[in-house]
């Protein structure tokens, strides 16, 4: 199942006034990802499925590693990964790598609330480069951000063009990732939304 879309931008505030414009529904909540150096708005787009507005966060310092899915290199929005939900991410990731596509150690994710709760969940390495193939995440007990995220849009579908497409149907399979793939000349994520295409 799809937990999340992630769509990047330079600046959030930017980002989530555009997407408003756009869709009519104002993300909200979010946080930031301590010691990552981002900070992120939401918006739903199904009971469990959600579109997370992640950007570099200014009023954090420069982060060690790099910045979560290539945000530091984002001079445009777009759709920069996505999650697939699991209850148990250890089987989720054994299963995978037997299938022949290994997503990653299993790795803690956290971010603050603007109300000062910190959010825990568990999710695959692969998270931190983002791209077309998904990774795993696990909520655990925490209620998935979708619950309380502003409602109102519907992920009516989603898919994946590749220049190789054997290559990444073959990695979704692995992942229990069911969507299709499109031969096209750069990798994309294309999400159908309420009508209207967002990448």
């Amino acid at each position: 199942m799809i937990d999340h879309l992630v769509y990047a931008a330079p600046e959030l505030d930017a980002a989530v006034d555009a997407v408003a414009e756009r869709f009519g529904v104002r993300a909200s909540g979010g946080g930031q990802h301590v010691g990552l150096g981002t900070h992120n708005r939401l918006l739903a787009l199904g009971p469990r499925t959600y579109l997370e507005i992640i950007a570099p966060d200014p009023r954090q310092p420069e982060p060690e590693l790099p910045r979560p899915f290539g945000v530091d290199g984002v001079t445009e929005p777009g759709l920069v990964g996505w999650a697939v939900s699991c209850d148990d991410i250890d089987q989720a990731r054994e299963v995978a790598a037997a299938r022949g596509f290994d997503p990653g150690e299993v790795i803690e994710g956290r971010r603050r609330t603007a109300g000062g709760d910190v959010l825990r969940w568990r999710l695959t390495s692969n998270a931190l480069v983002g791209g077309v193939v998904p990774f795993l995440i696990s909520w655990g007990d925490t209620p998935s951000p979708a619950l309380s995220a502003p409602a109102g849009l519907v992920l009516e579908s989603l898919h994946v063009e590749h220049p190789d497409p054997t290559l990444i149907t073959a990695r979704l399979r692995a992942l229990g990732a069911d969507v299709g793939v499109r031969q096209a000349a750069k990798p994309a994520l294309v999400a159908q939304i309420n009508g209207q295409q967002l990448r």
